[in-house]
């Protein structure tokens, strides 16, 4: 894919197995985007072509098209209406009416987790809610492919873990889902499968554990101790069984995971009441 002088995405050659929860990784400017652009039909690659199952995407855009749920990087939502109309508009967009449109809006504001700010205005939202949103819009035609262009940018811990429990979920109800992102610890966290891209070039494609099989300097093992242990005795303990090269370093857990400690995973997104406030803030 060419864009004047610039090759975007250069031979790549990529096939994504039905059913598969694929992690496209890359550093920014790798061609992630313009990849998932050509697949969901939003430009034409200037060689080769994009295929989903059977169809040629250049010849039926359309047809592919209902196939797909793209949640984009950058939040596809109307900040001046309220949640429930941007999910009434995507609806709509995507051709439901009458009570299916009402019962998939609904769906929606669960899929988001915000039944309780249904009326709020997006543009007062936080940026984990309009995350959610902009999930669940994606969604409302239930599409059998979904393409996430990194979902996770700007959103709390809460935000973020409820996301990736809703990818997986969508990912074991038989969807093919294809997760984009230059975070790599979201990559091991969710796919089965990973694709390693950058300067539009294909570096390397294989399943998580293969990948990590086929790099692995060293064998690297997570042990857990009682509090009070230290590293050396840990140390002489490995070394009294015959093992003498060990390495080991002392860790608590991340900081994230005593954040989640601390504040809960639940989902806490404030008072409806607060929209005042935010407004005027804003």
């Amino acid at each position: 894919m060419v864009f004047g002088e610039v090759c975007a995405v250069d031979g790549l050659s990529l096939e994504i197995e039905q059913g598969s929860l694929t992690g496209l990784l890359g550093p920014n400017g790798a061609g992630k985007t313009t990849t998932l652009s050509c697949v969901a039909g939003l430009i034409e690659p200037t060689e080769g072509e994009v295929r989903v199952g059977d169809i040629d995407v250049a010849r039926e855009p359309l047809r592919v098209q209902r196939l797909l749920g793209v949640v984009p990087q950058s939040l596809a939502l109307y900040p001046t209406l309220t949640v429930e109309a941007n999910l009434r508009v995507f609806g709509g967009l995507f051709g439901l009416a009458g009570r299916l449109l009402s019962e998939r809006v609904d769906w929606g504001l669960t899929l988001a987790q915000l039944e309780a700010r249904k009326t709020s205005l997006v543009g007062n939202l936080s940026g984990g809610m309009k995350r959610r949103l902009n999930l669940a819009c994606a969604l409302l035609h239930d599409p059998k492919i979904v393409i996430c262009d990194e979902p996770t940018t700007g959103v709390d811990p809460q935000s973020r873990n409820h996301l990736f429990d809703t990818i997986r979920r969508l990912h074991r109800e038989g969807r093919t889902v294809i997760y984009t992102t230059h975070y790599m610890e979201e990559v091991e966290a969710l796919c089965d499968r990973v694709a390693i891209m950058d300067h539009g070039k294909l570096l390397a494609e294989d399943s998580l554990e293969g990948l990590l099989r086929g790099t692995e300097q060293q064998t690297t093992f997570q042990l857990k101790v009682q509090r009070g242990r230290t590293v050396e005795e840990v140390l002489e303990i490995l070394r009294a069984a015959g093992i003498e090269d060990a390495e080991l370093k002392s860790s608590s857990g991340s900081l994230e995971q005593v954040f989640l400690r601390l504040t809960g995973r639940a989902l806490r997104d404030g008072d409806a009441s607060n929209d005042i406030c935010e407004g005027a803030q804003s």
